[in-house]
């Protein structure tokens, strides 16, 4: 008699049977009142591209509600002091790591190397890193910087989410952390990519097709993971409107008045006005909530 040896299922493939959803694939938070539902005490979070700007501002918030944050930079050496910052004002562990997200390898090594310096967890992982074109129209623009664009806001953003979500896969399976520890305070893993109203509309005067073409994939991976990884983790996206950043200084302010004549709310959004966003989909707060899109743009997208 030969024995057929059977397949371990993943947690990917136990959500459904036969194309239809299992019950019970989640459940709900024990905690019922509102304020302890956004508590990120004890737990740890990643925040790519929080030298400045909006990452800056979620990894602060994160660090308000409790939780021990790691923010990466790529070439903003402030991330150092502000890391500093963080760590004095809100009694939590705040460290600041230079990185590459447009090299896997590496990317997975930090967030590796982090999980064992953190507890030895990883609850959170917000992949903000991103870059923009200034190239002008499609034809004329250099086919090497599409492709900057594109490995920095869309690849980097698949990168992040296959190393952070095989720990979160990993600590749904053995309910430890990489010491060996059991894990308190711990439900699912959050996974948050920061997308662009961008990826829902063609930005004018500017003409920016490739990045609108990278923002708008990064909703749809975020939608895709959500289905996958529905057992071990939520994933969302969020989608700023313009955000007065250092990112969008070289903008002429001619470009600027077009843009707040095509806001309702007449204004650029300020990074800070974010954070509640992100601190809400990364705790128990939004815990029905995954595949979804947070659109956040002064009413632009309305009209």
């Amino acid at each position: 008699m030969v024995l057929k040896r059977v397949e371990k299922q993943t947690p990917e493939d136990s959500a459904m049977k036969n194309g239809i959803f299992r019950e019970y694939n989640t459940t709900a938070p024990e905690e019922t009142s509102v304020l302890p539902l956004f508590n990120l005490k004890h737990k740890t979070a990643i925040v790519s591209g929080a030298g400045g700007g909006i990452g800056l501002q979620v990894a602060q918030g994160f660090a308000e509600a409790g939780a021990n944050v790691a923010i990466w930079y790529h070439g903003n050496k402030q991330a150092l002091d502000r890391a500093a910052e963080i760590e004095k004002k809100y009694g939590v562990k705040c460290r600041a790591y230079q990185t590459d997200i447009t090299d896997y390898d590496d990317t997975k090594r930090v967030i590796d190397e982090i999980a064992e310096e953190f507890n030895g967890r990883l609850d959170i992982f917000v992949a903000n890193a991103g870059i923009i074109w200034k190239d002008g129209g499609m034809i004329d623009g250099p086919v090497s910087n599409y492709r900057n664009v594109v490995s920095t806001d869309l690849d980097s953003v698949y990168y992040c989410a296959k190393a952070a979500g095989e720990i979160f896969r990993r600590q749904y399976e053995t309910g430890v952390n990489v010491k060996g520890e059991k894990l308190e305070n711990y439900r699912y893993g959050s996974f948050i990519a920061t997308a662009s109203m961008s990826g829902h509309i063609a930005n004018i005067p500017q003409l920016q097709s490739a990045y609108n073409a990278a923002k708008a994939g990064v909703i749809h991976l975020c939608r895709s993971l959500a289905v996958e990884w529905v057992k071990f983790a939520r994933v969302n996206s969020v989608s700023p409107g313009y955000i007065v950043t250092d990112i969008s200084n070289f903008v002429p302010p001619e470009t600027r008045a077009i843009w707040r004549g095509k806001i309702p709310m007449g204004r650029e959004g300020e990074a800070h006005e974010l954070k509640g966003a992100y601190l809400f989909l990364a705790s128990d707060a939004s815990s029905y909530m995954t595949g979804a899109e947070m659109l956040i743009d002064g009413g632009y997208c309305a009209v």
